[in-house]
């Protein structure tokens, strides 16, 4: 049993929204690019490569696809990422994990304060809000890319202090996420559901859901 939190903090990717479901063919577009621009030569990296690196920062993302990768080449997949990840959201696809929405309604309507707390960059992570239409339930939506913070621990310390957040529930799939409510004392919830990332990751959770909609027996417990 865990104490009841005043707010939940979650995860973007693998935990609300399932990103495999544009991040592969934005992948393969920015190789396109790169390889356009001269930036890259060669066959695309294994998919594998960037669904295993999802929920870290895209600095370590980028050294994992592409190791030994000048800079340069590194910050130019940044903006052609953003790009197509745009391009795909606008274009009404990608999808949340089953039952995200209505959870989140229900753990609002209950009273519980709701963040985003990602890795990823700015505009990524609340445009994803925004077309999925669940950008109106949270009350921040902070992300790495907008705070320049060089770890999720600092962002999701950032997030505390900014509301005065006293106590939360940590919802994630990596081990950056868990991480990041261990060391701001805060129970951890892991999210095994996504099709990346390690099971052994969410080691040290509190609990671990399979499903989304498993945060309400959680919470009524």
């Amino acid at each position: 049993m865990l104490p009841r939190p005043e707010a939940m903090i979650f995860d973007m990717d693998g935990t609300l929204f399932r990103t495999e479901s544009i991040v592969v063919e934005a992948y393969h577009r920015v190789c396109d690019d790169l390889r356009a621009e001269g930036l890259f030569e060669g066959e695309n990296p294994p998919d594998e490569r960037i669904l295993s690196g999802l929920g870290m920062l895209l600095e370590e993302i980028w050294k994992r696809v592409f190791p030994g990768s000048p800079a340069k080449l590194r910050e130019r997949a940044d903006v052609l990422l953003l790009k197509h990840q745009i391009a795909c959201l606008e274009n009404d696809e990608g999808e949340l994990y089953p039952g995200v929405a209505e959870t989140l309604t229900k753990l609002k309507e209950a009273g519980i304060r709701l963040f985003v707390a990602s890795n990823g960059l700015e505009d990524y992570v609340k445009l994803v809000a925004k077309h999925k239409q669940i950008a109106e339930l949270f009350d921040g939506l902070y992300s790495a890319g907008e705070y320049q913070t060089q770890s999720k621990v600092e962002l999701v310390k950032l997030l505390l202090h900014t509301h005065g957040v006293k106590s939360a529930w940590m919802v994630g799939d990596r081990s950056s996420d868990v991480e990041a409510g261990k060391k701001n004392g805060l129970p951890v919830i892991g999210c095994d559901y996504a099709d990346f990332g390690a099971g052994e990751e969410l080691a040290e959770a509190d609990a671990v859901i399979a499903s989304f909609p498993e945060l309400l027996e959680l919470l009524e417990a």
